[in-house]
């Protein structure tokens, strides 16, 4: 299949993805009674959609589909890059900050890059403000299921690989409980299509899932102070570690939409 076929598909189904997981977050706030509706921001290189609701306090699901040069200094970072400059990246990420501190932060990104190598890259993690160790199990028997099922070895390398990436080392500490992280998925085009579009409708069902069953309940001002501190470290890892951050505002994307996965709010002792 040529390179152009394969860029085609992939913009389509982020595109697709991002309905799906837009009408999820919508259909919560109409349960809740806000009927609160994404805001949609378009740009040159795609759409971002965010959300201030009164389920999700702040949320954005963004798409973009961008192609350009790297700067020669982040080329040298870049499979692919030794003899041009020059890619093409699409993808769509998605971080929801929920009001309610007993519903956890998730987080979800998946890519398609290509310079004269092309490969997928993305995950889905969680952070919770408040220990649930049954959801908890949920949430990692989801993600073993999907990896399984593609491949038995998945599921331990890419938690592994999500440990070892959402870690504070200013702080000793985990981001949040993990989940799986996955980057230059280059040897199977098809298969790891494939597993690309389930991991995708996995994030949508556990959000589903997770959200709906603790939208109404009720919190205390203590465990609302314990989320702003996570909110804290939510911000720190991003400003100081994440790589998807990192990427795009080296890659010419919209500071705006990269940016959408900072806290609405947060505090520090």
């Amino acid at each position: 299949m040529k390179i152009e076929k394969k860029q085609k598909l992939t913009k389509e189904w982020f595109i697709k993805l991002q309905n799906i997981i837009c009408n999820i977050i919508e259909q919560f706030e109409v349960e809740y009674g806000s009927n609160i509706k994404f805001k949609k921001n378009k740009w040159k290189h795609g759409e971002f959609r965010t959300i201030k609701g009164e389920v999700i306090e702040k949320g954005g699901v963004a798409f973009s589909n961008v192609k350009g040069k790297f700067s020669k200094k982040f080329a040298k970072q870049i499979p692919g890059t030794k003899n041009s400059t020059h890619f093409w990246s699409s993808g769509i990420s998605v971080v929801l900050h929920p009001k309610n501190p007993k519903i956890p932060a998730m987080h979800f990104n998946t890519r398609f890059i290509c310079t004269k190598k092309s490969w997928f890259g993305g995950g889905i993690d969680m952070t919770p403000c408040l220990v649930d160790n049954t959801e908890k199990k949920y949430f990692h028997s989801e993600l073993k299921k999907i990896c399984d099922f593609h491949n038995k070895k998945y599921y331990s390398k890419y938690k592994k690989w999500c440990d070892e990436y959402f870690y504070l080392p200013h702080r000793n500490e985990p981001r949040g409980i993990g989940g799986i992280f996955f980057d230059y998925k280059m040897d199977n085009w098809e298969k790891n299509f494939s597993f690309i579009k389930d991991i995708g409708i996995t994030f949508a069902d556990l959000v589903k899932k997770i959200v709906e069953k603790k939208m109404f309940l009720k919190w205390t001002k203590k465990e609302k102070e314990i989320q702003l501190l996570k909110r804290g470290r939510y911000a720190e890892f991003n400003l100081l570690y994440d790589r998807g951050t990192k990427f795009g505002l080296n890659s010419g994307g919209n500071p705006d939409a990269i940016l959408m996965s900072m806290p609405p709010n947060a505090k520090w002792n």
